[in-house]
């Protein structure tokens, strides 16, 4: 549940915005959380709700309103949140965790963003606050005076925070993102001075001199015309910078000036950066050696990395290894890096491209020596022939100086080993697509993960090439492209140059091209430059077991896959598959985001997709197959008394190696992990007409459904239905039909449910299952009594607990007890309920499952109660609550928790039910 106050009026839950209806039924409920916490007197109130003479009823207009509210907080279970709407004497108390507003989220994060000592992280956190606003402040309210100089005051507090955001990016030298956020706040208030100077300092700081200067007249004109005064001392002030040429801010990446012919090298150096130490006495007097290419253009982000890649570069003779996939921009940082920091190597900067993944060939060891020799002050007729004698003289002559060493695209270790310069005060950046683990082992490499950009920074980088305007006029398009782009810098600069040759065409025609899948990559792809060009370069270095490995994860449907998923697509064991994993993860081509738990960039599936495109029928039913033998014994783990719920298809291909579950919390953790990829397989079973497997894969969801049944279960198992029916699977229908009806019941849409289930008996005892028909008959008698027809609902569960016991499925039959049991307390039969529960306990305890066991156990709880026995009542009831947190059925323990609490207010209940109601909120 969340208060929102920035923006439109409203509270958020998991279902859905809250209906408040009118006006000022939003302003009651902002002026009581402006004050939360604090009682708000029913003339507070009145000054809130009309700005001229109140009405005579005006005090019961309030508390219809309040009426109203209370009974929309309650409705939405706000208690379990710690909110409650008090009515005083002669006021009102909204009661609500400040965690829940939304304003004081805000000034916690402002507060907590002034208190970094890092510029990037106080950006971050400012950058979160600013995205708390949906909008001008009390949206949707009517507002009384009191509420209007609330508003003005929030909008202020906005407004400085946007100005305070858009000076840390000056300091962080970001100007460009520094314009984008003051440009959309100074054109909506034109003639606030200090939003118009700060962005005509940050269009200045960006090299745009021009826009800077209009802006800043356009500015002084309208204040002439609409007040008749001359610009202020700020917007004076961002004047007479630009007319001086000053500098903005200090950019902390930015290279410092070079020194004075007469000012000591070194002195310079060391003040100029933190990495550099005192060298040793000059060897020559040869001019550094420079062999860097230039800087590279547009370049954008990247702050943490530049960080980190300083962080590496300290030390004694470090070699730094920037690692990352193909066209994330490896050879750019290195390149910016190395730009920046020419104070700190007086000796020069070398660079050499191993071309380790170009269809060129490598250079040599000899062919890289001939150009860094010359570059150090070896005639080329000097150069030694062979290629250890020119290694070792390198080595020698770089000993005593300060010197960068850029080894771009390497594919091994052992050439960039023969490479690296002999002295203590040598820095070397090496970049390379695999990880190059031999590198950190022999020589202390340090590595510098690269990934893909952030959107935020994709859309700067955009901004970049096609400039600023561009990009503004259609934010959410140029949004679509990055997040299309998978944050790759190569695809995005591609994007770039797609639109910079076309100026008139929308962004927005582009992304739509780009949106289908099959003809992305091939649009992602200009003159001899391209994502697929880049990954194919990288695949032909793969081993074949690699190859094929990378095109069958092109057609798995999920999002992760681990050792034993590729095992199934390459038909071998976990072992084999997941040495083959790691060969792809060396080479960056699939990345692992947790322990065992890996997944491929967006573009990086479409080129695995392309290179086998026929294997994609069977790499499909393979890793569906999978997943359902994997769910099967995840579900015989959490669940060993349930049984399976269906056969095998026919052509079912099992796989050499499933995985093992070591307890019931471990295979919970499975099915939680691997949800989003199970309904993904799911819709892919039904794309391709594999609706065999795809009611199957929903059903095996039952241990999930039954322990967080308010998850939003039910598109999941109406599209299971859908296949059931497509298949004219009797069974399968009906078997699905029982779990849809239950779900329905615990939402509390009984009607609804009750209508499907009435037809499920008879479907399953026409397909002959026998304990689908109970279960589908116990689950209608559940519905039926949530409908209020208890006695059809009585006659129900008897009659399913008989079936069950004449086919011997004491499994099933403890079933039909437990809900038999909960119908006749409802029906306020205590006695008998309390005979059925012990009946039900006496067939386990080997076929108990936890949920089960934990419901009897409330139930024959809250019967000892119904019959006065309130001290065994009370010790069922914790026992039940007891052993659902156990398990982790937070389910249960919230219902044995709210019995225990309507009958004895202990603050240790209190907190164990509040809790237990928080982790279902934050799971659902």
């Amino acid at each position: 549940m969340e208060f929102r106050l920035l923006g439109t009026v409203s509270v958020d839950t998991f279902t859905g915005p809250l209906p408040l209806g009118p006006a000022k039924r939003r302003s009651l409920l902002a002026a009581l959380l402006l004050a939360a916490n604090t009682p708000v007197s029913v003339a507070r109130l009145t000054e809130s709700l009309w700005d001229e003479a109140p009405p005579s009823q005006a005090r019961s207009v309030i508390q219809g309103h309040v009426s109203r509210l209370r009974a929309l907080l309650t409705g939405a279970d706000a208690a379990a949140y710690g909110v409650e709407l008090v009515t005083l004497t002669d006021a009102y108390l909204l009661r609500v965790p400040e965690s829940l507003l939304d304003a004081q989220r805000f000034e916690e994060l402002l507060m907590m963003a002034r208190q970094q000592r890092e510029a990037a992280d106080a950006a971050m956190m400012l950058t979160e606050a600013l995205s708390l606003w949906q909008g001008p402040a009390l949206g949707g309210a009517f507002t009384g005076p009191p509420l209007q100089a609330a508003a003005h005051t929030l909008e202020e507090s906005r407004l400085a925070t946007v100005e305070e955001l858009a000076r840390t990016y000056t300091v962080l030298g970001e100007h460009h993102r520094a314009a984008a956020v003051l440009r959309p706040e100074a054109v909506a208030h034109p003639m606030r001075e200090s939003l118009a100077a700060a962005l005509i300092k940050a269009l200045y700081g960006a090299g745009r001199q021009a826009e800077a200067l209009d802006w800043f007249h356009r500015t002084r004109r309208l204040l002439a015309d609409e007040l008749g005064i001359d610009p202020g001392r700020e917007l004076a002030d961002a004047y007479a910078l630009i007319l001086r040429g000053g500098e903005v801010a200090d950019d902390p990446v930015a290279p410092a000036p070079a020194p004075a012919p007469e000012a000591p090298v070194a002195a310079v150096a060391v003040a100029a950066d933190p990495l550099v130490r005192l060298p040793a006495p000059a060897v020559s007097v040869v001019p550094p050696a420079e062999l860097l290419p230039r800087a590279p253009r547009g370049f954008q982000g990247r702050t943490e990395e530049l960080a980190a890649l300083s962080r590496a570069a300290a030390g004694e003779a470090p070699v730094c290894l920037i690692t990352g996939p193909a066209g994330v921009g490896k050879t750019a940082l290195a390149l910016q890096w190395a730009h920046h920091k020419a104070a700190v190597f007086p000796d020069g900067r070398l660079y050499a491209d191993l071309r380790g993944f170009s269809e060129t060939g490598e250079p040599t060891l000899t062919d890289v020596l001939r150009e860094f020799l010359p570059a150090l002050g070896v005639p080329p007729r000097r150069v030694p022939e062979s290629a250890s004698a020119a290694a070792a003289l390198f080595r020698t002559l770089t000993e005593r100086r300060r010197l960068l060493v850029i080894l771009d695209n390497a594919r091994d270790s052992a050439t960039v080993r023969a490479l690296l310069p002999g002295g203590p005060d040598c820095v070397t950046l090496v970049t390379s697509r695999h990880r190059l683990e031999g590198l950190i082992a022999s020589d202390a490499a340090r590595p510098v993960p690269l990934d893909v950009l952030e959107p935020q920074d994709g859309m700067a980088l955009l901004a970049g090439v096609l400039g600023e305007e561009r990009v503004l006029a259609e934010p959410v398009a140029a949004q679509r492209l990055a997040e299309l782009c998978g944050g790759l810098p190569l695809a995005l600069r591609v994007v770039a140059a797609r639109l910079a040759g076309r100026p008139g065409r929308p962004l927005a025609a582009l992304a739509a091209e780009l949106a289908d899948e099959r003809g992305r990559l091939a649009r992602l792809a200009v003159d001899d430059t391209g994502v697929a060009a880049a990954l194919r370069l990288t695949v032909q270095h793969l081993p074949p077991d690699a190859v094929r490995l990378l095109a069958r994860l092109g057609h798995h449907p999920g999002g992760h896959v681990d050792a034993y998923a590729c095992g199934a697509l390459l038909d071998t064991g976990s072992a084999a598959a997941q040495a083959t994993l790691e060969r792809l993860g060396a080479a960056h081509l699939v990345a692992e985001t947790t322990p065992g738990r890996w997944t491929l960039h967006d573009l990086v599936r479409l080129y695995a997709r392309d290179m086998e495109p026929e294997a994609g029928p069977e790499a499909l039913v393979r890793a569906l197959d999978h997943l359902t033998a994997t769910a099967l014994a995840a579900t015989d783990t959490a669940e060993p008394g349930g049984g399976a719920c269906f056969g095998l298809p026919d052509d079912f291909h099992q796989p050499r190696a499933v995985r093992e579950f070591a307890d019931r919390a471990e295979a919970l953790g499975w099915f939680a992990a691997e949800r989003d990829d199970l309904a993904r397989a799911v819709a892919a079973a039904r794309f391709a007409g594999y609706h065999d497997r795809a009611w199957r894969l929903v059903l095996l969801h039952w241990p999930q459904v039954v322990l967080r049944v308010r998850d939003g279960w039910v598109p999941l198992l109406e599209s299971a239905l859908d296949s059931a029916r497509v298949r004219q699977d009797a069974y399968a229908e009906a078997r699905v039909l029982s779990l849809l009806g239950w779900v329905l019941t615990e939402e509390g849409r009984t009607g609804e449910a009750v209508a499907l289930l009435e037809t499920a008996p008879a479907l399953a005892r026409r397909a002959g299952d026998g304990p689908g028909e109970v279960t589908a008959t116990i689950n209608l008698a559940v519905a039926r009594a949530e409908h209020g027809d208890l006695d059809i609902a009585l006659e129900d569960c008897e009659r399913a607990a008989g079936l069950a016991r004449a086919a011997g499925d004491r499994h099933t039959e403890m079933l039909a007890l437990q809900h038999l049991a909960r119908t006749l307390l409802t029906a306020g039969h205590a006695d008998r309920s309390l005979d059925t529960v012990r009946t039900a306990l006496a067939l386990g305890p080997e076929h108990e499952e936890t949920a089960r066991r934990a419901l009897l156990l409330t139930t024959a709880g809250e019967a000892h109660l119904s019959l006065a026995a309130h001290e065994e009542g009370v010790h069922l009831l914790e026992r039940a609550a007891d052993e659902a947190e156990r398990e982790g059925y937070d389910e249960g323990a919230a219902r044995a928790l709210e019995c225990l609490l309507r009958v004895a207010e202990k603050p240790e209940y209190r907190t164990r039910y509040e809790r237990a109601v928080r982790r279902l909120a934050r799971e659902a």
